[in-house]
C-alpha cells in the first residue's frame, strides 16, 4: 500500500507486510536529494517510528544509484542568486540525526552509487547492506565543500585512518572496503537483494532476512596500501600528513606521490576544514557533529570555493577550479577557526 507523505513522486513510500519501504525515484538524477524529498522522508520515519505494524524500514534507490548526493546544482544556483539554501541543509541534517536515533531496524539496500547525501541516509542506520555494485565516496573536497551529512560522526572511527584518507582524497571504494572498514554492516550478491527484500517485508527481521545470504569480500584496497594509509595519514595536523606523503614520494613511493598530487588538486580550504572536522568529530556525539557541520556549511555557502568547484565540475565543466586561497600553506588557522565559530541564533536546532 502506497502512502502519501509528500515527495512529489521523487520519493515513494509503501507499507508492505511488516516493513515501511522508502524508494528514491529520480534515476536520471542518480536519486539526488531535494528538500521536498528530505522533508517527506523525515515525515515517514516519524510516523513509522511509533506504528506498531511497521517493524523495520527499507531504503533503496531506482536505477544505477542508491543516491549520489544532494541536488548540488540547485544549491549552486540558489547561492548564486543570493538565496543560499540553509534550510535545505538544516532539514537534511535533522534527517541524518533522526536516522541515527531511529528506534527500529533501518535497512539500506545499497546497490549502486552512494555518495554525499546518499551516505547520510544510509550510514547512520542500523543495517547497511552493500552489493558488488556499490560505488561509495565522499568527494566533497573536490568541489570546495566538506564531507557533511554526518561525515564527522563516522569517518573518524574507521580503522587505521581510512576515514581521513577517504575524506581528503575523495577516492571511491567498493564492496569489500565498505564491509571491512565498517561503513557497511553486511554484504550480499546483487542477485540475492530481492530475496532479502521479500524476507524483510514478510518477517520485519533483518537477522532472519540476511541469514545465509551474506558474503565476506576482502578489501579491494591491498593490504600494503592500507598499511601505508595507516602510517601516512597518522598525524594530528593536515600538514603532518602532507609531509609524510611527500617524504614517501621522494623516497620512491609512487602511490604516496600520486595521492599527494591528487590532494593538491582539492580545495585548500576544504582540506583544512575537513581535517579539523574529522579530528573534532572523534570526540563528539551524532547531534553535536550535526551542529558543528551546520556551522561549517553556513560558512561554506557564504564563501568562494564551493561555487567555484561546482562551476568547474558541473557548470562549465572545464575541471579547472581556481581556489581561493590557491595554496594549502596559505590557509591560516584563523581562517579555519571561522568555519567552526558558533552561529548564535542561527545554530541548528535538531528538534
Amino acid at each position: 500500500m502506497e502512502i502519501d507523505f509528500g515527495g512529489e513522486g521523487e520519493i515513494v513510500f509503501e507499507r508492505r507486510g511488516k516493513a515501511g519501504l522508502v524508494r528514491l525515484t529520480r534515476p536520471k538524477a542518480l536519486n539526488a536529494l531535494t528538500r521536498t524529498m528530505v522533508a517527506a522522508f523525515h515525515r515517514a520515519l516519524v510516523a513509522w517510528s511509533t506504528d506498531p505494524d511497521v517493524l523495520c524500514v527499507i531504503v533503496e534507490g531506482e536505477g544505477r544509484a542508491f543516491c549520489a548526493g544532494g541536488d548540488i546544482l540547485a544549491v549552486y544556483q540558489a547561492g548564486r542568486a543570493g538565496k543560499p539554501l540553509y534550510e535545505f541543509f538544516a532539514e537534511e541534517y535533522r534527517l541524518n540525526a533522526y536516522i541515527r536515533h531511529f528506534p527500529k531496524p533501518y535497512i539500506s539496500l545499497i546497490d549502486g552509487i552512494c555518495m554525499g547525501g546518499g551516505v547520510g541516509i544510509s550510514v547512520h542506520g542500523s543495517h547497511r547492506v552493500v552489493t558488488e555494485n556499490v560505488m561509495f565516496a565522499m568527494p566533497e573536497v573536490g568541489i570546495g565543500f566538506f564531507p557533511d551529512v554526518g561525515g564527522s560522526a563516522f569517518l573518524p572511527h574507521l580503522p587505521e585512518h581510512f576515514g581521513t584518507y577517504i575524506a581528503l582524497t575523495g577516492n571511491r571504494i567498493r564492496q569489500g572496503d565498505c564491509l571491512q572498514s565498517g561503513i557497511a554492516t553486511h554484504a550480499i550478491k546483487a542477485e540475492d537483494k530481492e530475496r532479502v527484500r521479500r524476507s524483510l517485508i514478510r518477517t520485519g527481521n533483518p537477522d532472519t532476512a540476511l541469514r545465509g545470504k551474506t558474503i565476506n569480500p576482502d578489501n579491494e584496497t591491498p593490504e600494503k596500501t592500507r598499511d601505508m594509509i595507516s602510517v601516512l595519514f597518522d598525524s594530528e595536523t593536515l600538514g603532518g600528513c602532507l609531509i609524510r606523503l611527500a617524504a614517501a614520494g621522494v623516497n620512491g613511493n609512487e602511490w604516496a606521490q600520486h595521492i599527494l598530487d591528487l590532494i593538491k588538486t582539492r580545495s585548500p580550504t576544504s582540506l583544512h576544514v575537513t581535517f579539523r572536522q574529522i579530528e573534532e568529530g572523534r570526540d563528539l556525539e551524532m547531534d553535536q557533529c550535526m551542529q558543528m557541520e551546520y556551522r561549517i556549511l553556513s560558512r561554506m555557502l557564504e564563501n568562494h570555493d564551493f561555487y567555484e568547484g561546482v562551476r568547474a565540475l558541473l557548470v562549465d565543466k572545464d575541471n579547472k577550479p581556481v581556489w581561493q586561497p590557491a595554496n594549502i600553506d596559505d590557509v591560516t588557522p584563523e581562517m579555519v577557526d571561522a568555519y567552526f565559530a558558533p552561529l548564535g541564533e542561527r545554530e541548528l536546532q535538531l528538534t
